[in-house]
């Protein structure tokens, strides 16, 4: 049976499919914090989904060469247009020592979403960083973990679109299967995402 490509038109969303309609424009900026390989590619297929994309990284240091000749913004402190309203932020690592200072002053920006990577079998260490410098458990609840799609990522990348996936299900007022009770016996449990 062929498919009348016609009929694809008719519906906006697989037009946009097809490439008969141009994709969306910026659906917001999504800040990935730290330079790590989840960050690289965190930026790299946000760019592809109509994210405004920025990595701050406190520590240039820490900038690789790719990462500074990619096409995203680089910040080195929170503030600015970085962390508007629409702005998803992703802390791509927990073990930096300074993870309690950057989510205090990315909490006190008006964020659309923040999230931490992290293994649910693992203490969140941003809990009690938060604590320490006296969040209240409604401030320390805005930030999620773990983040994105329950789907056993491990290697950076399916890391990276399992995170980007929850986002847009989240964007889009969707699930996207974002219950990590649903563990079974027997499977592995995702080390970080």
């Amino acid at each position: 049976m062929n498919h009348d490509h016609h009929v694809a038109s008719a519906d906006p969303a697989c037009a946009m499919a097809h490439g008969e309609l141009p994709a969306e424009s910026a659906v917001g900026t999504m800040v990935a914090v730290f330079a790590s390989p989840v960050a690289e590619l965190l930026l790299h297929f946000g760019l592809e989904t109509g994210y405004r994309t920025v990595l701050f990284e406190p520590d240039p240091v820490r900038l690789t060469d790719a990462m500074r000749a990619g096409p995203h913004q680089i910040i080195g402190a929170p503030g600015g247009d970085a962390f508007g309203q629409l702005a998803d932020v992703v802390v791509t690592d927990h073990d930096r020592p300074e993870l309690g200072d950057v989510l205090a002053a990315i909490l006190a920006e008006p964020t659309r979403w923040v999230g931490v990577m992290g293994s649910p079998r693992h203490t969140a260490p941003h809990i009690a960083a938060l604590r320490e410098r006296g969040f209240a458990e409604d401030e320390i609840a805005r930030v999620h973990r773990p983040i994105g799609l329950n789907i056993g990522s491990r290697s950076p990348a399916e890391i990276a679109i399992a995170t980007l996936a929850g986002l847009i299900a989240d964007r889009n007022g969707r699930p996207g299967g974002f219950d990590w009770s649903a563990q079974t016996s027997g499977q592995s449990t995702p080390r970080s995402s």
